[in-house]
């Protein structure tokens, strides 16, 4: 059966840049590593082809071998590139490469010299989704959240062995907790059968986490939002991340941020928007209006012959943002309500209003100057 294209594998294009590459090989490994995809040999076998993929992409010389050769490049059993432009070479720099890139997407890369000998590993990093208002997106606020996560357990000190025992170091992989295979001229290494990558056999497991090292718990804690967040932003939270696997350290919590709609403004950036209502009489006399802001209500002069859709700008009145010291302005757009439920007078007013000021353009030069446009356009048409 016929290879498939490294490229195709990893879902990256021919002409990716190495951090390109790096990423489409942690989206891929994400998705298909067995510890997600328990008992689907479909995806155990995708995941060995991304192994396979980035091992040869990831190296500068294989990556010319194979883009110039294809397959036969860098598989020596093929009968090309074998030991010329970067053929596959022996041992290779595998353990590298996984403990780099499974490093970052799994929490860290096993450490050896733990307690007992074992395998330790970083805590996953967890994310939390937290709606605030806008007056605490602006204002700045403390907030108290639960967080399901995984914390080290108490009674065996994140060991997983009953207290007052510890965990062996594995036999199989003499704690390390990877084994190398050699296949003909090259090895390839992989996660210890015995242990499961731990580097440790744990014969006596704790009775409270039934050895794992870790139990599921809510947690309570205080986040404090910083005044100027806006969509988007995240605070990290240090060590508030999943406990560690043998004792190993936790990871962090980042608290996405996303700022509820308000009934009044809209932000954008340090503006704040807001539409007020105004009545015919006060868009044609003026007057003075008081709008609200988010620290209290202020004073808005409405000149004579205002327009519907005039903007205002009420300055300092919008937001500082979290990294700018400048704070923004409050944008006012007036919008003319057209009076509704007229009793018989009111309409009667209305009419002779309209009666008075008929035949006289200038009261209403928009109107007339689009008239005439109209009836210039039907000449031209008859013309």
């Amino acid at each position: 059966m016929a290879k498939r294209d490294y490229y195709e594998i990893l879902g990256a294009a021919k002409t990716a840049s190495d951090s390109e590459l790096k990423t489409a090989y942690r989206r891929a490994a994400r998705k298909y590593h067995p510890d997600r995809n328990p008992d689907d040999e479909s995806a155990e076998e995708k995941f060995k082809e991304a192994k396979e993929a980035w091992e040869i992409l990831s190296d500068a010389r294989k990556r010319a071998a194979y883009d110039q050769f294809g397959h036969a490049g860098v598989d020596p059993s093929m009968g090309a590139g074998g030991g010329g432009q970067g053929g596959f070479s022996g041992s290779g720099n595998f353990s590298d490469v996984f403990g780099d890139v499974f490093g970052d997407i799994f929490g860290g890369g096993g450490a050896a010299g733990g307690r007992g000998g074992q395998r330790v590993y970083r805590g996953s990093d967890l994310r939390y989704n937290l709606k605030i208002s806008l007056e605490d997106a602006v204002g700045g606020s403390t907030v108290k959240i639960r967080v399901p996560t995984y914390e080290a357990c108490k009674t065996c000190d994140g060991t997983g062995a009953k207290k007052g025992t510890q965990p062996k170091p594995c036999t199989t992989c003499g704690g390390h907790g990877q084994v190398r295979m050699q296949q003909g001229f090259f090895s390839v290494q992989q996660t210890c059968p015995n242990c499961s990558g731990t580097g440790s056999i744990v014969s006596n497991p704790c009775k409270d986490c039934q050895g794992a090292g870790r139990l599921k718990k809510q947690k309570t804690l205080s986040v404090k939002v910083p005044a100027g967040v806006d969509t988007g932003d995240r605070i990290r939270l240090a060590n508030e991340g999943e406990a560690g696997e043998n004792g190993g350290p936790p990871g962090d919590l980042y608290v996405q941020i996303q700022v509820k709609e308000h009934a009044i403004f809209t932000r954008d950036d340090s503006h704040l928007y807001c539409e007020v209502p105004i009545s015919f009489t006060v868009a044609a006399l003026g007057g003075e209006l008081e709008v609200p802001t988010l620290d209290g209500r202020v004073s808005l002069r409405i000149p004579p012959e205002t327009q519907t859709g005039k903007m205002f700008r009420v300055r300092g009145k919008g937001v500082k943002p979290v990294r700018s010291g400048t704070t923004g302005d409050l944008l006012c757009k007036v919008t003319l309500e057209t009076p509704v439920k007229l009793d018989n007078d009111q309409k009667t007013l209305l009419r002779d209003l309209d009666a008075s000021m008929k035949g006289s353009g200038h009261h209403s030069p928009r109107a007339t100057s689009w008239l005439d446009g109209v009836k210039n356009f039907f000449e031209g048409m008859k013309g």
